[in-house]
């Protein structure tokens, strides 16, 4: 039967650097867990470094992880996923096989009479103009279409490599770019808000800076709601956790 708790989990990037399977049996064995006490768990996105679905033909790997996500939805945990930047091509997949609901942009959850702003972060508060005009190249149907057409050894390389590289580029270009840069500078904390402004949300639940942040946020007509960024799998070992209007940010290797 299922629990009583909001899990929020983000950030894995399976698939790179040379610990991602470390990384996957970890990450499972805290999906284990949390079956015995979730209602819901939420995936914030970019759990893979890349993905791309085929009609018939699914990316190599990752058994362990789809398997328990397969369980958690068969035993009655209310499954979803916020795709990010690096697996925003999941399209139906998961929703078909594990009954997970996908979100292609930020939306509102309720849970336990609170109100939710969740989603990965990227291209948010529109900072970064390069970047937005790349999203919209990537997330076009037609380019989705041409690129479909490629075969798989051609795309999953071209992919990799660049995720890799841009990786590496962005910590060499400036080191801190994980840190807190301040609530003006950061897009995710403008995007929410902007939101606050016409609704108010007790929560804003985000991942992608692989920052675990918890701190409050307030809009310019003074609402308020607590941030949250759940951190990582990749640099950290970070989930959330809301139960009884308490949320928690957690480091496993502090634990």
């Amino acid at each position: 039967m299922p629990g009583n708790k909001l899990y929020f989990i983000t950030d894995a990037h399976l698939g790179a650097d040379d610990d991602s399977l470390q990384r996957e049996k970890e990450l499972c064995l805290l999906l284990d867990r949390m079956q015995t006490d979730a209602a819901m768990v939420v995936f914030l996105g970019d759990m893979f470094d890349f993905w791309f679905t085929y009609k018939y033909v699914v990316p190599k790997g990752y058994t362990r992880l789809l398997g328990r996500m397969a369980q958690l939805s068969d035993t009655g945990v209310e499954l979803h996923f916020f795709v990010g930047n690096h697996d925003m091509w999941m399209f139906d997949y998961l929703k078909q096989e594990m009954a997970i609901t996908m979100h292609n942009e930020p939306d509102t959850l309720e849970f336990d009479g609170k109100r939710f702003l969740i989603g990965h972060g990227d291209g948010l508060g529109h900072l970064d103009k390069r970047y937005d005009c790349l999203r919209r190249i990537f997330r076009s149907p037609i380019n989705q279409r041409l690129f479909s057409i490629l075969p798989e050894w051609m795309t999953f390389g071209l992919a990799t490599g660049w995720s890799r590289n841009s990786r590496k580029g962005h910590i060499k270009k400036n080191p801190h770019i994980f840190e807190y840069q301040g609530d003006d500078r950061e897009g995710i904390v403008i995007y929410c808000r902007q939101r606050l402004l016409n609704e108010p949300f007790d929560y804003c639940v985000f991942g992608h800076r692989h920052t675990p942040l918890v701190r409050e946020i307030v809009a310019d007509n003074g609402n308020r709601s607590t941030y949250v960024n759940v951190g990582d799998w990749l640099l950290h070992r970070n989930y959330a956790v809301y139960s009884n209007g308490t949320m928690e940010c957690i480091d496993l290797r502090t634990c």
